[in-house]
């Protein structure tokens, strides 16, 4: 009777737990104890078998993925004591590392393609259903820039520390704001070998400037050069010797050597249109600014004395064809860079052959210069009324810009219609706040003077206060 009642009670015990989940018992009263601890050695186990687990997904989706192969005749034990024997295992490392991630670059690549694919495919199945594409935002430009493109606009972080005083910790590289109404043609200009061969593009470049998308950005090429270059002649014989043809380039230009603008400049047709005859340096270019005409021109050497002895050291000259004034300037002992554009002639490397210096920039663009440096700028024809109105005022505001106190802007042979000199020009040039030191106006001859055009020359300075 006892047996059966211990095995009955014993029974009884045993649904108990089962019922409870085997998490707790019923005592002699009916009260369930209280629950005791899991044993440490069953958590050990588990944390175990978490940690194995993740062992085992890291390899699969990481080491097992990346399917690195050390080669065969790599060593697979570590020589600590043989430098030669530790050399070739850091080398084999090496190698089986650079092939690692090769093909993750292969991998990626691949990814990168397919993504596009699936999102051509959906963009086109959207498009059968009638889908409105959404609206994607490439910083301003029309699409997704690509390429070396890419890489030129896109901004460059900086390292750590080197950038506390800048206010940014990344380089955002110049660009015009217009080449992005031009993507199609700066996606052209910047597609090329890279360590290659620049392609003959420069007037697509001049294009591109002369549209606003200025400065256009960087290039990983090198420019093709003259096949027979010659060296450029001593100073001062150069600044009046009209170089070798063989020294540039001439696939873009109209003329194919300088002895074709030269003679050109010489006949009836005359040069490039806005500077007809500016490469005959025997010619009438040799006759510019030696003398005071007493109307429009002025000669160098009047207006230098209207300076204090020596003042004038550094200048520049706005559109100023191939040089002559610099040169003028240059036998005076006053360096005056020069800013010139390429169109359907060389005339930077023209100028350049001189021993002067040339500056590609259009008028739309900021001088390169630091408020308040230069004694002198001038300007011949390059300003004038086929400027419109508001960037004609923002020119002369940054001239007065980079003049010191007491610098002179030389206005050269300024050409307008009669009616618009005082209702226009004057009070812009009054705005900008120069003051006159000389002012000169003159009927255009010729034909201009039935037309009632007129040309003006101005010395003008920035005040010292």
């Amino acid at each position: 009777m006892y047996a059966a009642k211990h095995r009955g009670h014993s029974s009884q015990q045993h649904s108990i737990d089962e019922g409870m989940g085997g998490t707790a018992t019923a005592n002699g009263h009916g009260h369930r104890p209280s629950p005791r601890p899991a044993p440490r050695r069953a958590k050990l186990k588990i944390l175990l078998v978490v940690i194995a687990t993740n062992l085992v997904s890291v390899y699969l989706f990481s080491g097992a993925s990346l399917s690195v192969h050390i080669p065969a005749s790599a060593p697979r034990m570590i020589h600590l004591w043989d430098s030669s024997a530790l050399l070739r295992d850091l080398n084999a490392t090496r190698d089986a590392l650079a092939g690692a991630r090769a093909e993750l670059a292969a991998l990626r690549a691949q990814c990168n393609a397919s993504s596009y694919l699936l999102e051509s495919v959906l963009a086109g199945l959207g498009a059968v259903h009638g889908d409105t594409p959404e609206a994607r935002d490439f910083g301003g430009w029309p699409e997704e820039p690509q390429g070396e493109l890419k890489l030129a606009i896109e901004p460059h972080r900086l390292p750590l520390g080197f950038h506390p005083n800048l206010g940014t910790d990344e380089l955002f590289p110049g660009l015009g704001f217009a080449c992005r109404n031009f993507q199609e043609e700066l996606a052209r200009y910047m597609t090329y070998d890279v360590s290659g061969e620049c392609p003959d593009d420069d007037a697509l470049a001049l294009q591109l400037a002369l549209k606003g998308c200025e400065p256009l950005p960087r290039r990983r090429c090198r420019p093709r050069e003259p096949a027979r270059y010659v060296e450029p002649a001593p100073l001062p014989r150069s600044l009046w010797s009209v170089p070798p043809d063989t020294t540039v380039r001439w696939s873009p230009y109209t003329c194919k050597n300088y002895t074709c603008l030269v003679q050109r400049a010489r006949t009836r047709g005359g040069g490039p249109y806005f500077c007809k005859d500016c490469f005959d340096l025997e010619g009438k270019e040799r006759r510019r600014w030696q003398t005071d005409n007493g109307g429009p021109g002025f000669s160098v050497d009047s207006v230098l004395r209207s300076r204090p002895p020596g003042t004038v050291r550094i200048g520049l000259d706005i559109g100023g064809g191939t040089g002559t004034f610099a040169a003028r300037m240059r036998e005076r002992n006053v360096t005056v860079v020069t800013t010139t554009l390429d169109m359907d002639a060389p005339f930077s490397r023209f100028v350049a052959s001189r021993g002067l210096v040339p500056l590609q920039l259009t008028l739309m663009q900021r001088l390169p210069f630091a408020d308040g440096v230069l004694d002198m700028v001038h300007s011949m024809n390059a300003l004038s009324n086929w400027v419109p109105d508001a960037v004609l005022e923002s020119t002369l505001f940054d001239i007065y810009r980079v003049l010191r106190p007491g610098g002179v802007f030389w206005l050269d042979h300024f050409f307008c219609l009669g009616p618009q000199l005082n209702a226009t020009y004057v009070p812009i040039f009054d705005r900008v706040g120069f003051r006159r030191l000389r002012w000169k106006a003159g009927r255009k001859l010729d034909l201009g003077a039935e037309r009632n055009e007129w040309y003006v020359s101005a010395l003008l300075e920035k005040p010292m206060t």
